[in-house]
């Protein structure tokens, strides 16, 4: 190309990049005749920038290959890179390298970039020091990426000091909290602080996608369909715009809200949709047990070119669980090229659910690799539901091996045991728990009323209506029992008396926050619920009768699926 010199060549190479066609860029690069420091910089930019960290970091090794002297932006570059990596050795072989460089000054930028660096490889020590080693030359770029740093690492109590002390705050700041919040499972602290941040008493920034996608999800795992609903409204007035993952978001926090009618609507509306989109709405067809729907999606999902990835396996094998289409799921399974603990732990809660428990006995035997827990936390409950204490006893010793300290498996097994009346069994897991250490994990149980979460553990009388609701409590007792409910005690203690045994799970706190939403809620209106485990045989029965005596849709999410008890009967069809 006559007449170009090295700047028109490097300006070539920067436009090709900056509209993400590399190959072009790069051929412009082969070809330049001279390069500077600079054209290197603008090759190196377009790869770190586009996502090709492997091919900058090449790129950077062939540049010092050639002679080339680094600057402060191939080294901000490179690190970068490196820092999307998240390889620890590399970050440290790469920052020996920078040390050995003379001349290189190490300011700001070049410290914060390290300081991710560090961060985003573990290294939670050297990103603090360099970050109190800067004293008052932090920047807000500086700021958020130790911000993000803690969040990263489980701190939380840091980095919200940190944030406590900016400044200057910019929408990064905020969204590093309330990501950091919502990732951490402190979605109720992502909520509040979104709050703040909209509060029209505060000169904040405007939120954006990721502020939003980060909400969504938080009131998600809450369960808080109306605080959903604030926020979506709150985006729709402020007109802030949704890409593909804000949209997927949405999708989930709707799905795990229990409103998968608006889940669909808005796959539906969306232009674009990638494989996550699929997967998010699968996953909340099969927890609500809509298994033919689930499957329906993954013939469009291949009809779009959309290929399924290993969560959409997860996600349509557990839609066929659930929604008990066992044959389905045998097909579907065999077309899986090289099937993971976690396909196989679908497999076995399909098989269970059937009753077919040998064969799933027969396939954990046969795994290529060694069971997760997953896979025998699967089996265990297969046996609670068909009542098979010799294979429980293999799945739950299997699991205590892989998760000694979870309670959850040793209760399961205990009440296996006291179903079938093994009471000394019972005892031996109980002393099982104490010589280990092993303490019951709280139940609790919530519901969403004007933007507030109301939370109930069993037994509460801490709740403000406390005496409305155990009033309310009693009468539908009554009730319930002039309709044929029995209070099933089976796996209370048999120290406990029979008269106290039907009193300890009558005030299950799933039926405490049953009775306060019946009492908030209007006529006819259908209830939500969150369970933090899943729910019992005895709430399981009580709110199905609920359901019919009030005449109302009840929604309980608990830690397996979603249950939509109406006229008596249950979704789930009482296998859990």
């Amino acid at each position: 190309m006559p007449g170009r010199n090295v700047v028109t060549w490097t300006t070539m190479v920067t436009g090709y990049a900056r509209i993400g066609d590399l190959e072009t860029a790069r051929r412009c690069f082969d070809a330049m005749p001279d390069r500077t420091v600079v054209s290197w910089n603008a090759m190196l930019s377009g790869y770190s920038q586009n996502g090709f960290e492997d091919e900058a970091l090449r790129l950077f090794h062939d540049m010092v290959g050639a002679g080339f002297q680094p600057n402060e932006t191939t080294w901000v570059t490179v690190i970068s890179s490196c820092a999307a990596r998240g390889d620890p050795s590399l970050a440290d072989s790469l920052a020996r390298l920078l040390h050995q460089v003379r001349g290189v000054d190490f300011n700001c930028f070049l410290k914060t970039a390290l300081l991710d660096m560090y961060a985003k490889c573990g290294r939670l020590a050297a990103a603090r020091r360099i970050f109190y080693d800067l004293g008052p030359h932090k920047n807000t770029v500086t700021w958020n990426a130790m911000i993000s740093a803690f969040m990263r690492s489980g701190d939380l109590s840091s980095a919200r000091e940190l944030f406590d002390r900016m400044l200057n705050k910019d929408v990064v700041s905020w969204n590093s909290m309330i990501a950091g919040y919502a990732q951490n499972g402190q979605s109720a602290f992502a909520v509040r602080l979104f709050k703040d941040m909209v509060t029209p008493m505060g000169e904040h920034p405007k939120p954006d996608e990721f502020t939003m996608a980060s909400v969504f999800s938080a009131c998600g795992h809450l369960g808080t369909l109306e605080i959903g609903n604030w926020a979506v409204a709150f985006l729709e007035r402020n007109q802030i715009r949704l890409g593909t993952s804000g949209y997927n978001s949405l999708i989930f926090m709707y799905s795990k809200c229990g409103s998968i009618k608006d889940a669909q609507r808005i796959f539906q509306e969306m232009e674009r949709k990638d494989v996550v989109s699929y997967n998010t709405l699968i996953s909340g067809l099969a927890a609500h047990g809509r298994g033919r729907e689930a499957l329906e999606l993954v013939s469009k999902m291949q009809e779009e070119a959309i290929d399924p990835d290993h969560v959409t396996y997860v996600g349509i094998l557990t839609a066929c669980s659930h929604g008990g289409l066992l044959q389905e799921g045998r097909r579907l399974f065999e077309t899986i090229e090289a099937p993971s603990n976690d396909h196989y732990a679908c497999m076995v809660d399909l098989l269970g659910r059937a009753g077919e428990l040998e064969e799933a006995k027969r396939l954990i035997q046969n795994m290529p690799m060694k069971p997760h827990a997953g896979v025998y936390g699967s089996l265990l409950n297969a046996c609670r539901i068909h009542r098979r204490t010799d294979l429980a006893e293999m799945a739950a010793y299997g699991l205590f091996e892989i998760e000694p300290n979870n309670s959850g498996n040793y209760v399961l097994l205990s009440n296996i045991y006291a179903q079938a009346g093994r009471w000394e069994d019972v005892d031996k897991v109980r002393q099982m728990m104490r010589e280990r250490g092993v303490k019951k994990a709280t139940g609790w149980s919530w519901v969403e009323h004007k933007g507030e979460v109301h939370k109930f553990i069993a037994g509460d009388r801490s709740h403000d209506r406390c005496s409305e609701i155990y009033h309310l409590l009693a009468n539908l007792r009554r009730r319930m029992q002039r309709s044929g409910y029995v209070a099933d005690g089976s796996c209370v203690p048999r120290d406990v008396l029979e008269e106290d045994r039907e009193e300890m799970v009558v005030v299950h706190s799933e039926k405490l926050a049953v009775c306060f939403a019946l009492l908030v809620s209007e006529a006819g209106e259908a209830i939500r619920v969150t369970k933090n485990m899943r729910v019992c045989w005895d709430c399981h029965a009580a709110i199905k009768t609920i359901s019919k005596l009030e005449g109302r849709e009840i929604i309980l999410r608990d830690n397996n699926r979603f249950h939509l008890f109406l006229e008596g009967q249950c979704s789930c069809k009482d296998y859990w």
